[in-house]
């Protein structure tokens, strides 16, 4: 039998936290933590095998002081071979019906992140591999242009950005998102971005000669203004200080700028709700949004072991707040509402988003994107028109 630290079992044996009065617990958490010095500077407390997994493997000293000598947790980064670049989507609540994805998986480590769960369907943990195990996609760029090429393509606004952050760390050598908006910008197709990340300012020489054509619009995420909270929940994004002076440096070239109040976590950053629109607004952004904390599939266990960990003297009440704008549940995933939760509190936290929007003079007019300039790539042995 190996020294390792690792044992399968079909049914593990299980620990939830204390539970707010009342509540059940149809799926208690794995007890899979992870030795804090492993997973430095990481998001996720435990690495548990996704969904769609046979067995559920569970991390134990075995008495031999094993666990010691497994190494910490690297980035490693491999290559996704995929086909087509353009992701479709028919979801009526978001404003956009295709997207680009550069990267699978993301090391800024969020641990509310919730996009963790497509993990899963790699074979890979929704945890801290989704955090370290990344897949980069070097041909998009190529596969976007062979796509904007085709016959049938017709134009609107991609969305970049709305899954994993294409200005993760990995971005700054990979250089994957400037690649895409330089096939963009060529094509004059128009662009939104989604990131909390201040690598964003590197692109501004693109982005201001899109946004002069009405070609693109950046959105920036700012989930708090404390550093200690930042770090501790977002672990490798941008600080809260270095989004906001992304956001000043990409409104003072004449890009449209969004911040993002996302997600609002009931008990933990809905305070701040004005002071970071206040502090957006006086950095140049003119428009604002905000989501309400969604905890999907293997996110809800996640966000649950992080509370534990890090306030738990906190997650009763971050919990029972949780599940009154859920219906009692830890997560609605209902068109229309799973973005802005419902009840007393839910349309309170809506009331004071709008009223500070409104005093701040926050999203008066909208920035539209234009598909006029779009000049449709040509196809690899295509012959010129001689007009």
């Amino acid at each position: 039998m190996s020294r390792a630290s690792s044992h399968a079992l079909k049914h593990p044996p299980v620990t939830a936290p204390s539970e707010p009065a009342g509540a059940t617990v149809p799926f208690p958490e794995l007890a899979v933590a992870i030795e804090r010095q492993r997973r430095r500077g990481r998001g996720a407390q435990s690495n548990a095998s996704g969904r769609f997994e046979a067995e559920a493997r569970v991390t134990f000293d075995d008495g031999w002081q094993s666990l010691d000598e497994l190494p910490p947790f690297k980035t490693t980064v491999a290559l996704d071979t995929a086909r087509k670049v353009i992701t479709r989507n028919d979801s009526p609540d978001i404003g956009f019906d295709r997207s680009i994805n550069p990267y699978r998986g993301c090391e800024h480590g969020c641990v509310y992140c919730f996009a963790r769960p497509t993990h899963a369907y790699l074979g890979l943990s929704p945890g801290l591999d989704f955090e370290s195990k990344l897949f980069a996609k070097p041909d998009a760029p190529a596969l976007l242009e062979r796509e904007l090429a085709a016959p049938d393509y017709e134009p609107r606004m991609i969305a970049i950005g709305t899954n994993t952050d294409p200005y993760q760390p990995i971005e700054r050598d990979r250089k994957i998102m400037r690649g895409i908006l330089e096939v963009l910008e060529k094509a004059g197709h128009p662009v939104g971005i989604v990131t909390k990340s201040a690598l964003v300012t590197r692109d501004i020489d693109i982005l201001a000669r899109m946004a002069k054509r009405n070609l693109a619009k950046v959105a920036i995420s700012v989930t708090t203004l404390d550093p200690k909270l930042a770090r501790t929940m977002e672990p490798r994004a941008s600080t809260p200080s270095k989004r906001l002076e992304a956001l000043r440096q990409m409104a003072g070239a004449g890009i449209p700028t969004t911040v993002m109040v996302a997600p609002v976590i009931p008990a933990l950053n809905d305070s701040e709700i004005e002071r970071i629109l206040d502090a957006a607004a006086h950095a140049g952004a003119r428009e604002a949004s905000y989501v309400l904390l969604r905890l999907p599939l293997e996110v809800r266990d996640l966000f649950r072991e992080w509370l534990m960990a890090n306030y738990p003297d906190r997650y009763r009440h971050v919990i029972t707040l949780i599940r009154d704008m859920r219906n009692g549940r830890d997560y609605d995933s209902q068109w229309g509402t799973r973005m802005k939760g419902t009840g007393p509190i839910a349309w309170m936290i809506g009331r004071r988003f709008e009223i500070a929007c409104e005093k701040l003079g926050l999203n008066k007019r909208r920035s539209k994107l234009t598909t006029d300039h779009f000049a449709r790539p040509k196809r690899s042995g295509q012959q010129l028109s001689l007009f």
